[in-house]
């Protein structure tokens, strides 16, 4: 890998970026949090070759949100089921706004 492609994964959600205790103190919670949430299936941590856990900013932030529900008296599990159908949630209305948009612009007298 070269410098430049280093770079280029600076504004990448998906790489990861971060070990388990850095994940851990940005966020303010345990390692064992982490694995938690992990046996629980909601996030899936990438492995670097020598088989450590590696976090990308897109799970820190599912990972906090999963923190703040249970720091809020909801436990891992049902934290995680949650975020699950949360997610399910925003892509269904995303998909219906895509509909709704695509129906408009077939058929632009009937919403009028």
């Amino acid at each position: 890998m070269t410098a430049d492609d280093s770079f280029g994964r600076i504004d990448d959600e998906d790489y990861p970026a971060y070990t388990m205790g850095r994940a851990a103190e940005l966020l303010g919670t345990t390692q064992g949090f982490l694995r938690a949430i992990g046996e629980a299936r909601l996030i899936t941590p990438l492995r670097s070759e020598g088989g450590h856990r590696r976090y990308s900013r897109y799970q820190l932030r599912i990972a906090a949100r999963a923190r703040e529900l249970v720091d809020h008296g909801t436990s891992v599990e049902a934290a995680c089921r949650i975020i699950v159908l949360e997610d399910q949630l925003e892509e269904a209305q995303r998909i219906n706004a895509e509909y709704r948009r695509t129906a408009e612009a077939a058929n632009p007298t009937a919403t009028a």
